[in-house]
């Protein structure tokens, strides 16, 4: 890869002149180009800055990085014709009319329009979907498969890093939130929550108990609140609900304002997760790894070879 050592009295000539960003391989790049693409994430980097000074580096980090996956697109373009790879005319057609029905609902006039707003012909959206197309191909072509991972890489995997699959005691939690309505006291909303665990006692499932005299504002359908951590709980709650065992259940517990009923619908202690349930998720993820190492080393192989020179 070659990069242009110029001054820079000359590079603001150029950004003035002919608005060169860089030349990959023949084919011209031009700050225009970078500026459409910016341009919207604009907004977001302002906000990200927190100095006009963060902000200009900001933009320059974005724009370089911009720039790089332009070359990086004209390259493997490049290369893909040097293989001698043709996408069927037939299948760009069948692209084309897809994205017109699935971003503009079909409808050719708005399209059109937004083709006339990025000030973009028919031609060159088609040939851009193309270019995208090729890179998408190229990209999938130099992935290794996932086959090549190994039941001893997974273990291995598994062994060195047990930490990650630690998985802290939960409860599945259910519960019935009881506050005062206008004009009720607290001993009322109590011999509420006094008759409701009569109820759960002479064997009346929780979830409907919960739908009946739950608070619509606090509570959940059926009073499920999923899976809970400790710490997701007031500790004043916590204490008491890992203090129970499955199908057990709590007195009114009275914080505040509201009271609390407690319901454990399922317990799961701290663990270890056996391999035997995260072989799957080891196995994509070092897939994964590994096909993304492969694309990169590739990547780098065709930058190497080609010549770029830049102007930013």
């Amino acid at each position: 890869m070659v990069h242009a050592n110029t001054s820079p009295d000359q590079e603001q000539k150029l950004h003035l002149g002919n608005g060169i960003a860089a030349i990959a391989e023949g084919e011209i790049i031009t700050f225009e180009q970078l500026r459409k693409s910016l341009d919207p994430m604009v907004p977001k980097l302002r906000l990200q800055a927190n100095s006009e000074a963060e902000f200009t580096q900001l933009i320059d980090k974005v724009s370089k990085d911009i720039l790089q996956n332009i070359i990086d697109r004209i390259i493997i373009v490049k290369e893909a014709y040097n293989q001698g790879i043709q996408i069927p005319p037939s299948y760009i057609d069948g692209e084309y009319e897809s994205i017109i029905k699935t971003d503009f609902n079909g409808n050719r006039s708005q399209f059109l329009a937004y083709l006339n707003s990025t000030g973009q012909t028919q031609d060159e959206f088609r040939e851009e979907l193309k270019r995208n197309i090729i890179v998408n191909v190229m990209q999938s072509q130099n992935r290794k498969k996932q086959s090549q991972i190994s039941p001893e890489k997974i273990e291995d995997f598994y062994v060195k890093n047990k930490i990650r699959f630690y998985q802290p005691e939960l409860i599945h939690l259910k519960q019935i939130i009881l506050i005062p309505k206008s004009g009720e006291t607290m001993e009322t909303v109590l011999e509420t929550a006094n008759e409701i665990v009569r109820q759960l006692d002479a064997g009346k499932p929780i979830h409907s108990l919960a739908n009946t005299y739950g608070d619509k504002t606090f509570n959940r359908a059926n009073g499920d609140w999923g899976w809970i951590k400790r710490e997701d709980l007031r500790s004043e709650l916590s204490e008491v609900a890992f203090d129970l065992n499955i199908g057990e259940y709590t007195q009114p517990i009275q914080l505040g304002e509201a009271v609390f009923i407690l319901y454990a619908e399922n317990i799961q202690n701290e663990k270890i997760q056996p391999i035997s349930q995260v072989r799957d998720l080891i196995e994509t993820n070092l897939s994964r790894e590994i096909a993304q190492k492969a694309l990169d080393e590739w990547l780098e192989d065709l930058r190497s070879k080609a010549y770029v020179r830049y102007f930013l």
